[in-house]
Formats: C-alpha cells, sequence, structure tokens
C-alpha cells in the first residue's frame, strides 16, 4: 500500500501542477491589468463583465476565485458612454425622412408609446420631415387648458414620482431614493443673481433657500415618457434670475432606474433655472437622460447641452439680472418656457407658506396645464 501511495505522489503532484496552472496564469494576467490605467483597465473588463453577467450558471465565478471582480451592474451601466451615443441619436434624428417612409416611422412610434395625435397642431404626419421635429411637436391651443384657480401648475404632461415638503436637505428620487439639495442644485451662486439673503455658514442649505419666516421647502418631480408632449411651461408666476447648466451623463431616468442608482439626478445633465415668485425662492431643473442630448430653453441662446466642450463635473452660470434688466426674465403662468428632444424629468423645489396643499396622488398621469397645488 506505502509503495503505491509513494508511486502514485509524483503523478497527483503532477495532476494538481496543472489543475493550478489556469489560476497562476489568470493572476499573472490580473495583476498585468492592475498596472493599467484606468481607462484602458475599464475597456479590458468589459468584455468579462458582461460575460460575467449574461453567461448562465455563473460560468464565470471561478475567476472570482483567483482574484478578479466583476464591475456592479450599476458601475457598468455608469461607464457606457450615454453622452456620445445621445449626440449620435440627436445627429440620426435630424436627418431628413423620405415622404413615403415618414408615416410607417411615425405610425410605429405611435403604436409603441400611445400618442395621442389629435391633440397635436398638425396631425398630418408627413409634415414632419425627421423624428427631432416629430419628437418637438406643438399642441393644438385648446388641448391644455390652464387652470387658473390654483396657483402652481403641472409645467408638462408626465407622471408624478413624488411630491411633498424637503426634508433634512434631503429630496426624494423615488419613494425611498434621496438626493442632496445641494449636490443637485449646486452651491449657492452671487446673492446679486438670486433671491435669497446672505447666510451664515452654521446654516443648512434648505434654510439658506427659504427667504420668508413660516415658510417651508418643497419639491415634485414629473418623469416624461417617450410619447408624452414634450414642450414645457412656466408652472407660476415668477421672475427667472439665474441659469445653471450642469454637463453630466445622460443615463435613463425611468422610475425603474431612479430607484436603482442613488443620486441619479446629480449624476445627469440638467438645467437649473432659479429665481422668485411672491412666496420667495422658486426652481425649475430640467434633467436630462438617454437620447435627450438636448434641453433648449427658449430665452437663453447661450445655452448648449451636451456639447463636448463642457466637461463632467463642472458647470457654468448665466445671469440674466444686468444693469439693463434688475428683475430678470419674468415668466407667466402656462407661458412656453423649453422644451426636450425626447422625455425626461422635470423637477421643482420652490418655497411656500406651511399651508401649502399638493392636490396629487403619487404615480398619477398629469398634462400640462393641470393644478399641483394651492394655499
Amino acid at each position: 500500500m506505502c509503495q503505491s501511495e509513494n508511486r502514485q505522489g509524483p503523478e497527483l503532484q503532477a495532476a494538481a501542477k496543472w489543475l493550478h496552472f489556469p489560476q497562476l496564469a489568470l493572476r499573472r494576467r490580473l495583476g498585468q491589468l492592475s498596472c493599467m490605467s484606468r481607462p484602458a483597465l475599464k475597456l479590458r473588463s468589459w468584455p468579462l463583465t458582461i460575460l460575467y453577467y449574461l453567461l448562465p450558471f455563473g460560468a464565470l465565478r471561478p475567476l472570482s476565485q483567483v482574484g478578479w471582480r466583476p464591475m456592479s451592474r450599476v458601475a457598468l451601466y455608469k461607464s457606457v458612454p450615454t453622452r456620445l451615443l445621445s449626440r449620435a441619436w440627436g445627429r440620426l434624428n435630424q436627418v431628413e425622412l423620405p415622404y413615403w417612409l415618414r408615416r410607417p416611422v411615425y405610425s410605429l412610434y405611435i403604436w409603441t408609446f400611445g400618442v395621442n395625435m389629435t391633440e397635436a397642431a398638425v396631425e398630418d404626419l408627413h409634415h414632419y420631415r425627421n423624428l427631432s421635429e416629430f419628437f418637438r411637436r406643438k399642441l393644438k391651443p385648446q388641448a391644455r387648458p390652464v387652470c387658473g384657480l390654483h396657483s402652481v401648475i403641472s409645467p408638462s404632461d408626465g407622471k408624478i414620482l413624488t411630491f411633498g415638503q424637503v426634508k433634512n436637505c434631503e429630496v426624494e428620487q423615488v419613494k425611498g431614493v434621496t438626493y442632496s439639495l445641494e449636490s443637485f442644485l449646486g452651491p449657492r451662486a452671487c446673492t446679486e443673481d438670486l433671491p435669497f439673503p446672505p447666510a451664515s455658514s452654521r446654516d443648512s442649505f434648505k434654510n439658506q433657500l427659504v427667504t420668508r419666516e413660516g415658510n417651508e421647502l418643497y419639491h415634485c418631480v414629473i418623469y416624461l415618457a417617450p410619447g408624452d408632449y414634450h414642450c414645457f411651461h412656466s408652472p407660476t408666476d415668477w421672475t427667472v434670475s439665474h441659469r445653471r447648466h450642469f454637463p453630466g451623463s445622460l443615463m435613463s431616468v425611468n422610475p425603474g432606474m431612479a430607484r436603482w442608482i442613488k443620486e441619479l439626478f446629480c449624476h445627469n445633465e440638467r438645467v437649473v433655472l432659479t429665481g422668485d415668485w411672491k412666496h420667495g425662492f422658486f426652481s425649475l431643473t430640467a434633467v436630462g437622460a438617454t437620447n435627450v442630448g438636448s434641453i433648449r430653453i427658449y430665452f437663453d441662446q447661450d445655452l448648449h447641452t451636451n456639447s463636448p466642450r463642457y466637461s463632467k463635473g463642472s458647470y457654468n452660470d448665466l445671469s440674466f439680472v444686468t444693469h439693463a434688466n434688475k428683475e430678470g426674465v419674468p415668466m407667466r403662468k402656462g407661458e412656453h418656457l423649453g422644451e426636450f428632444n425626447l422625455g425626461s424629468t422635470i423637477v421643482l423645489i420652490f418655497e411656500a407658506p406651511k399651508d401649502f396643499n399638493f392636490r396629487l396622488k403619487a404615480g398619477q398621469k398629469i398634462r400640462f396645464g393641470e393644478a399641483l397645488g394651492s394655499l
């Protein structure tokens, strides 16, 4: 028995070395990966990570035993070049379609997303030369009557995700998922541009926005689906004094993605308009999304979104308060304000007295002109 075991020893050792060879080779390759630059490492890790999540039965799980770790699903999604893809989609949307192809293409889109073309100012599908014109179609004047009884109306068609008071400087993205108010709006700009007074460093960012004693800060998030009307309007009578543009990612903002990625709205490109209304501070933020490379504000000709010249992580400001115009840009309730290229999200953050009441339910569909709330 002992002699047999001794004879098998070298054979077993050789087999063990052969079995360990792939692990040693993988460790060596992973060591080389760890020395690579971050962009190159991401590029080399993508294929393995994608296969890790796509292949059945955990086929690549043995790799984790030799030190390799896949990127998380969130990190993998964040690494997708959504800005570049959105710019390409925008170029494609501007390609003029042949006359004979317009009706079948637009009809497919109408059927897929439930578009109501009877509300469109021009119902003839042949009128729209490209997808961009179709996305930005106007409505008949009587299609969206503006509610005059309530002080704040919906600026767009869409779905109500969250609403209520802002608490602890955190705003709800969707139920149970929050983001930082200061990260979303950015640091306070010069007091000459914004309506709220200076505040000491001890005060919270939320308290800096509340200009009048006894008032509270409120928020409302409206998600625009691809089939919705893509223009947005002024939600109340107010004066816009400042614009802040955050270049950023263009990840999807549908409710499922908003539950998945914390502070999604703070990562995405957005345009923040701030000013004041009769009760104090008021802001409207247009948040970009995948394939929504274009956010247009009608009175701001200097705004260019999803532009390669702007890098993520920065922001650029523009004040509408000048020596010639001491007040800013006055907006009337229901007046045209801007438009998206496809569909996205509108976030309202505003100051109002404590007896302000929302007339909403989370998840409800709403149309431009309908009441959001009033005193």
